[in-house]
């Protein structure tokens, strides 16, 4: 994974609530294994009519929007079905943050084995950097993981807690495979002694 340490970049504002990953990434999208190309299928039914015809009023098909690598939105976000689809493709759509009252267990977990940092602040506060959101480009949102901060336009800090050993695993850009190959030198050792201790066990 790409290491998440210091994120700079334009905010776009989603003020909905329950946000399931249908919405997300629709059931008819999830014929693939492949991670990538998903991004252009993101919220597919509220960016699209029918005919592919892109919906104007959908805030990432406006600009500065479509390159959105912030996403702020209300409770509940990623609720629904477990489809790990859903950060798929916000991570291949360009979001690597996303910043809610809450969000649900499963796309929650999914979202940091994946790259994306799911950050949770109070409502007021998704408020207020949806508003610093709808200033546009030139009022870029700051995301520190290192010092967990969240830093709006006119410099306020936020802080947010991140679980110690996520927070190592996105800094590091490190999935599940990642983490274990870290340890590579100790399970092989392990390795070596349970082939002492029982080699036909090894052929």
């Amino acid at each position: 994974m790409t290491p998440f340490t210091t994120l700079t970049g334009i905010a776009a504002p989603l003020p909905m609530a329950n946000v399931d990953t249908d919405k997300i990434i629709p059931a008819r999208f999830l014929k693939t294994i492949e991670r990538k190309g998903l991004g252009r299928a993101a919220f597919a039914d509220m960016r699209f009519n029918d005919d592919g015809t892109e919906k104007p009023d959908f805030v990432l098909n406006q600009e500065p929007y479509r390159a959105a690598e912030i996403l702020v939105a209300h409770e509940n976000f990623g609720c629904g079905s477990s489809r790990e689809h859903a950060p798929w493709a916000l991570l291949d759509f360009g979001i690597r943050c996303v910043i809610a009252p809450d969000f649900a267990d499963i796309f929650f977990n999914n979202s940091f084995k994946n790259g994306i940092l799911p950050i949770r602040l109070p409502r007021e506060i998704c408020d207020a950097l949806m508003e610093d959101a709808r200033l546009g480009a030139n009022a870029r949102i700051t995301v520190d993981l290192a010092r967990q901060v969240v830093v709006r336009p006119n410099g306020e800090e936020i802080p947010f807690e991140v679980d110690a050993l996520r927070k190592h695993r996105l800094l590091n850009g490190l999935d599940d495979i990642g983490e274990t190959m870290q340890r590579a030198s100790v399970i092989e050792g392990f390795e070596q002694k349970q082939r002492a201790a029982q080699p036909w066990l090894y052929g």
